[in-house]
């Protein structure tokens, strides 16, 4: 399962250097009932605890049973490498993130948990924050785990609250909540609005014409969305 969040990750960032829409690619994929359409959406990665700890002991398994798996190991790179993509995007979208605010929706490594325990959301706060970036997180279970793991970051309990005056949005966690945002709302709230989906889970058309420079991974942006 990891290996297949992982492929389809790999995937988004040929799509992006194609011009092509990995959900469409994803779609024709999982049409072939020997691969099959679940887990096949790209975005910031897999996280939790069981994940990581178990491809580490696979890994290690092999290596002790005299086979080397490196396949594994590329499976582990390939899902840090979506975080840093998304890191990317806001870093090029807002040139420089020293003081800069960036407001991150979903904290959780995954809907429906306050587990917090190698969050994508966490690794990409932990980036923003050593170059520079106020970091204010916004979960409606995780976040007082999520400021236990990570103190420099400032949490709300509001997702508007938390976009306030922000620079610019990334969609970490596919909640309920977060799909649902008002966009018009979210939109008078920040300072630039500068929306980045990391689980292209919005309806990017509606943001870029409410005024959103919208974001996606592995996504072609709407016209005239794309960074500034």
């Amino acid at each position: 399962l990891a290996t297949k969040v992982s492929f389809v990750n790999a995937l988004a960032r040929i799509c992006e250097r194609a011009g092509a829409d990995v959900r469409a690619v994803a779609e024709v994929m999982g049409a072939d009932p020997r691969i099959g359409p679940e887990f096949l959406e790209a975005g910031l990665g897999w996280g939790g605890y069981c994940f990581p700890k178990d491809l580490a002991a696979f890994a290690r398994l092999a290596e002790d049973l005299g086979y080397p798996f490196p396949l594994l190991e590329e499976v582990a790179r390939i899902n840090d490498e979506a975080v840093e993509a998304a890191f990317d995007r806001v870093r090029e979208a807002l040139w420089n993130l020293e003081d800069k605010r960036v407001a991150l929706l979903g904290l959780a490594f995954k809907p429906g948990t306050d587990d917090v325990r190698f969050s994508p959301a966490l690794a990409l706060a932990e980036r923003l924050l050593a170059a520079g970036a106020a970091v204010v997180g916004y979960d409606p279970q995780a976040a007082a785990a999520a400021k236990a793991e990570l103190p420099a970051m400032r949490v709300c309990e509001d997702p508007y609250e938390a976009a306030a005056d922000a620079h610019c949005a990334v969609v970490c966690t596919a909640w309920d909540e977060v799909r649902s945002l008002d966009l018009a709302r979210l939109r008078e709230t920040m300072r630039y609005p500068i929306l980045v989906d990391g689980r292209n889970a919005l309806d990017g058309e509606r943001a870029h014409a409410l005024g959103f420079t919208y974001l996606p991974l592995g996504r072609p942006a709407p016209e005239g969305g794309g960074a500034r």
